[in-house]
């Protein structure tokens, strides 16, 4: 799951730099992105990538969210980095991982000629690129996050196994609920927005 291709073809960028520019290409040039920018075996940056969103959002929320935090000995500021080491270290692999494998049955069921798993831990992993901002005091900004990252993920899914965005849609729908709206808390925001709008 972690396999590092020393040299891809068509793989992403390593270290900050490559980070940073996937980031922004995910965000803005989607399509083309994941048309050029997955290749076969080369998961590591995206785990990295994933890495990167999932402690931003998470340092996002300890800081203006302080009963976030989680209660390790050493008071606030110690427990705040020991809970950034342990989403680092352990809980975003996790859900990378764990959301990769549930999009991996569903694309099993649901499309018959698709690309292989690395593909899809990638897709995963970079769709999750708007949820840096996830973690900032407004569950307004919140919900654009998780959306854009739900529709990211079919974007990914429909270019990288070359089906349908309707089909992607689909098989998609379920990792995106697990992934946007479980761990980054978007369906806490959308009941916000619908109790904005007047709707609930």
């Amino acid at each position: 799951m972690t396999t590092w291709v020393e040299h891809p073809e068509g793989g992403r960028e390593r270290g900050p730099r490559g980070v940073a520019r996937a980031w922004v290409e995910v965000l803005v040039r989607p399509r083309r992105f994941f048309r050029n920018g997955v290749a076969p075996g080369d998961q590591a940056p995206g785990l990295v990538f994933a890495v990167v969103v999932a402690v931003a959002y998470s340092t996002g929320l300890f800081a203006f969210t302080p009963d976030r935090i989680p209660s390790f000995a050493g008071g606030p500021a110690v427990s705040a980095l020991l809970g950034l080491a342990l989403v680092a270290l352990l809980l975003a692999p996790a859900v990378l991982h764990l959301t990769a494998a549930i999009q991996t049955v569903l694309l099993l069921v649901g499309v018959r000629d698709r690309r292989g798993i690395s593909e899809t831990v990638q897709v995963v992993a970079y769709a999750a690129a708007p949820c840096v901002l996830a973690g900032l005091p407004s569950l307004g900004l919140r919900f654009v996050c998780t959306a854009y990252g739900a529709a990211l993920l079919v974007v990914g899914l429909s270019e990288v196994h070359d089906v349908s965005p309707r089909r992607a849609l689909a098989v998609g729908a379920l990792p995106a609920a697990f992934l946007f709206g479980y761990a980054f808390g978007g369906w806490t925001a959308f009941e916000h927005v619908l109790r904005l709008a007047g709707l609930i």
